[in-house]
């Protein structure tokens, strides 16, 4: 046999071809097919932890804020003119200029801080502050932060009738069974369903157990009237999502369940006349 030629015996574009049995074709088939599934399965499980699911955030309720990340709220808002830090629970806050975020980073971690946003809307100033939650199982340095609380300071106050046309986001339902309670400063309204994504945000104890709900809870500094009126002087707003089994199980003694007032039921209702009290007889002495 010569071997002359340019290639040696393991030279397969010197040598010819092989034709395969079909039956080793059919095995060679299946090893591909298997290595392929192994594959795909191993991706299955490395794609969500290279490119987490929270980064395709979506609102979870229709106020389209909360659930928002950080920065889908900044393409939407723009970017905030200010950040501030809550001191005490009496809502004392320091205040920095967007500017200085640098600094304020350097002495607060950020998900404690507020993108603060301010507005003119027919004369009267608005203040929207957002607060954030962070996903505690990220170790990151840049985890993303998620909207969990918005809360909006009208100034001057002004009637609760005024409410939806000053803060767009503010859509209280008008079906008269949609759940309301009060307190002497606060009016809380329930709206739409629950949803299962929005306990990401919460930070109650034993959150897994209980449905939450988008809620609009409105603040009045200087009370509230009796019986309450679309005229009610309201000065700040909170956009958030609370426990409607919550409230019903464990806050019976601190809210007072009425019908919603945002209703035309309950505007008829007020119109009504009411019966008079009967006055308890004052009993007469001798003089």
């Amino acid at each position: 046999m010569s071997q002359q030629a340019d290639g040696g015996f393991l030279d397969f574009g010197v040598a010819p071809s092989i034709p395969w049995p079909p039956i080793v074709r059919r095995i060679q088939l299946r090893l591909d097919f298997g290595r392929s599934a192994i594959l795909i399965a191993a991706l299955s499980l490395l794609v969500p932890w290279a490119f987490p699911l929270y980064l395709r955030a979506a609102p979870y309720f229709e106020d389209g804020l909360l659930g928002l990340t950080q920065e889908e709220l900044h393409d939407k808002l723009g970017m905030p003119q200010a950040v501030r830090h809550r001191q005490s629970a009496l809502r004392i806050f320091t205040y920095y200029p967007i500017t200085n975020r640098s600094q304020y980073i350097s002495v607060v971690s950020p998900e404690n801080g507020e993108d603060v946003y301010t507005f003119k809307r027919d004369g009267i100033s608005i203040r929207y502050s957002f607060s954030f939650a962070v996903d505690l199982n990220d170790q990151s340095e840049k985890r993303p932060l998620f909207v969990r609380l918005v809360d909006i300071e009208v100034s001057p106050a002004v009637p609760m009738a005024r409410l939806p046309s000053l803060i767009p986001e503010f859509h209280p339902s008008a079906e008269p069974a949609s759940p309301a309670f009060r307190s002497n400063v606060w009016v809380l309204l329930f709206k739409g369903t629950p949803s299962p994504e929005a306990r990401f945000i919460i930070k109650e104890r034993g959150k897994d157990q209980l449905d939450w709900t988008l809620t609009y809870q409105l603040f009045s500094l200087q009370g509230l009237p009796e019986p309450l009126t679309m005229k009610a002087m309201i000065d700040r707003v909170e956009i958030g999502a609370q426990s409607l089994q919550l409230v019903r199980l464990r806050q019976q003694h601190t809210h007072e369940a009425l019908p919603n007032p945002f209703s035309p039921e309950y505007a008829q209702q007020l119109h009504l006349p009411t019966t008079p009290v009967k006055q308890i007889p004052l009993p007469k002495y001798a003089e």
